[in-house]
């Protein structure tokens, strides 16, 4: 079973800063990508980054810049830096895990969510 755990958002005025984890458990299971997405009211919801395995990171076209995701594999813990906050990135933030099993199966693992707000 994989389950994801989100933590950090909160509510912060434009310019600031907040920093989302998402722990990650997964016996039995491989990680191959963690991913952050983001969904405003009204909205589908947005991949906001990613970061495979080994490191290799992307990001949105409307985050780049201001938002750093890394994670630290010793406590299976995926990290979404914000910097330079705006009200347009209020949304409910979701963790989202890739995982394979000994089958070499892909699975898809959605976290509870976290609000982000962004005051103007």
């Amino acid at each position: 079973q994989v389950q994801l755990g989100e933590s950090g958002g909160g509510f912060v005025q434009a310019g600031g800063s907040l920093r989302l984890s998402c722990v990650a458990s997964a016996s039995s299971f491989t990680i191959n990508v963690i991913a952050w997405y983001r969904q405003a009211p009204g909205k589908q919801r947005e991949l906001v980054a990613t970061i495979t395995s080994e490191g290799n990171t992307n990001y949105a076209d409307s985050v780049k810049g201001r938002f750093t995701i890394s994670r630290n594999n010793a406590k299976n813990t995926v990290y979404l830096q914000m910097n330079s906050l705006k009200p347009e990135d209020t949304a409910v933030y979701y963790c989202n895990a890739l995982v394979t099993d000994s089958r070499h199966l892909t699975y898809s693992y959605w976290g509870q969510g976290t609000q982000v707000t962004v005051s103007s």
